[in-house]
């Protein structure tokens, strides 16, 4: 027999093929990788938001919009709402303010001369709300400080406090006279009415000479002697029928408007000379 060669090396085991080192290094890789579970998905997760509190205050109106036609005479406006307290004597309380569109007023004075009054001097009051009305859970005077009361307009006396014009407490007591007597300012004529222990409505009263034009009403939410909430609703006065088309008439055409007032004045006096010769 014939032996090895001399100075030839042993035969060794044979080489790795390249797809098992392959396999082996994504091996290592997955088992190097840390286990998908509750827990990494814990991790991952973000954390929930905070619940949110619901409003203190969410109010209403019933009508955004009134019709005045031929027919009209003065309605009542609904405002109601929900508060998060309980409103009474022992809770929160509820403040309903209306407000009109401001206008220049000229309040005059009459005085005696000659044994016929005339008018006198006189006094103009700028911005003054054409409506006003105010009402609430219990009495305003009670409620809120007269700082805090000033600044809202709660009350007449307020209100014509902050009027810009002549100082004379006369003529402003007698622009007050004037409005309330005219019914298009009122005071806490009637209360806002509470139910369940936090819903509440109140009726503020329109008078059937309200101007046309853009109002607002100011639901506030006293607590501790102050204001922690407040909403605006807005509405709005409009002619419509016959009452609009004769306020548009004399508006575009006041030269022939003119001339049918006096038209009609003229027929109406002749009618009435007739039959009261014929009487």
């Amino acid at each position: 027999m014939r032996g090895p060669r001399a100075g030839a090396a042993p035969p060794g085991p044979p080489p790795r093929s390249p797809p098992a080192l392959l396999l082996a290094l994504l091996l290592a890789l997955l088992l190097a990788l840390p286990p998908a579970g509750p827990a990494a998905a814990q991790r991952d997760a973000a954390p929930p938001p905070p619940p949110q509190a619901g409003p203190a205050l969410a109010a209403e109106l019933a009508q955004p919009r009134i019709e005045v036609d031929t027919s009209f005479s003065g309605t009542d406006l609904l405002v109601f709402g929900a508060t998060d307290r309980l409103l009474g004597p022992a809770g929160d309380n509820v403040v309903v303010l209306g407000l009109g569109p401001p206008r220049d007023v000229t309040v005059r004075r009459r005085v005696r001369e000659l044994g016929i009054w005339v008018n006198g001097p006189s006094a103009r009051f700028r911005d003054v709300p054409d409506y006003y009305a105010v009402a609430a859970t219990a009495p305003v005077a009670g409620l809120l400080e007269e700082p805090a009361r000033r600044e809202r307009r709660l009350g007449l006396d307020m209100l014509a406090a902050r009027l810009p014009g002549p100082r004379d407490p006369a003529f402003r007591e007698a622009l007050i006279a004037l409005k309330r007597g005219a019914d298009q300012w009122n005071e806490e004529e009637s209360p806002v009415e509470v139910a369940g222990g936090r819903l509440f409505h109140a009726r503020l009263p329109l008078p059937a000479t309200i101007a046309t034009g853009d109002y607002v009403v100011q639901v506030m939410l006293v607590r501790a002697s102050r204001i922690v909430a407040r909403q605006e609703l807005a509405f709005r006065v409009d002619r419509v029928g016959a009452t609009a088309r004769i306020a548009d008439f004399s508006r575009g055409r006041p030269f022939l408007y003119g001339l049918a007032c006096v038209a009609l004045a003229a027929l109406a006096g002749w009618l009435g000379s007739v039959i009261f010769r014929r009487g």
